[in-house]
């Protein structure tokens, strides 16, 4: 079973801990409004990609790490090799496919069609990423232009984000199964969930479980 991750902001509180560092403190380093990281600090929004990047790098702690997945704190620029090691450590670093883009609205054309790379840390077990359109994910923090990062697999668990076939249309959702329908529900209120019932439900295959997300929105 997949390790449940660290809440960002129990891992900002743990990093300024033990820096010994105060939430203004932060906030004038990073050049973040002290409003914003009060509010990363409580939970009630987490940072974005690239205030991510800052508040890591003021804390000496790797973007990952701070995002609560399960590993090493340092940040790769610190990681050193040792006096009796042969070998210098590298960099774990890995190219993904982008398939094109996904809707997060209606489905939109879907084109599987490699066509570049993204670079991401090797810790994400993704098969491929698609770059989001629309705001139906708002909720869920994923926003127009966000690239979300897809672990190929063909069934997901209830209430999990999934990329979704819908015939040759492909859209972002919540999957939730249901005895006689299938319901793909939106992270936005103004859009209706899709119900699927009976025949219906042939049209639809899932491509894949969403793990990850990258943004450029602070």
């Amino acid at each position: 079973m997949e390790k449940a991750k660290v809440p960002c902001s129990e891992r900002i509180k743990e990093a300024l801990a033990m820096r010994e560092m105060i939430q203004s403190e932060l906030a004038t380093a990073t050049g973040l409004g002290r409003n914003a990281i009060s509010q990363y600090v409580s939970g009630k929004f987490e940072p974005k990609q690239t205030a991510l990047y800052k508040i890591a790098k003021v804390l000496d702690v790797s973007e990952a790490w701070l995002m609560g997945y399960d590993v090493p704190k340092e940040r790769l620029e610190n990681l050193k090799f040792s006096s009796s090691s042969a070998e210098i450590l590298s960099i774990r670093v890995q190219k993904i496919p982008m398939l094109g883009e996904i809707a997060c609205g209606e489905p939109i054309f879907c084109n599987e069609e490699r066509e570049s790379y993204v670079a991401i840390g090797a810790e994400i077990k993704a098969d491929f990423c698609l770059k989001c359109k629309g705001d139906s994910m708002i909720g869920a923090r994923i926003y127009d232009g966000d690239i979300v990062f897809i672990s190929s697999q063909s069934i997901v668990d209830n209430g999990e984000i999934a990329a979704v076939i819908i015939g040759d249309e492909v859209t972002l959702k919540r999957v939730f199964y249901y005895p006689d329908k299938l319901v793909l529900q939106a992270e936005n209120p103004k859009y209706q969930p899709f119900v699927y019932v009976g025949e219906e439900l042939n049209s639809i295959r899932i491509l894949g479980k969403a793990i990850a997300f990258q943004s450029d929105v602070i």
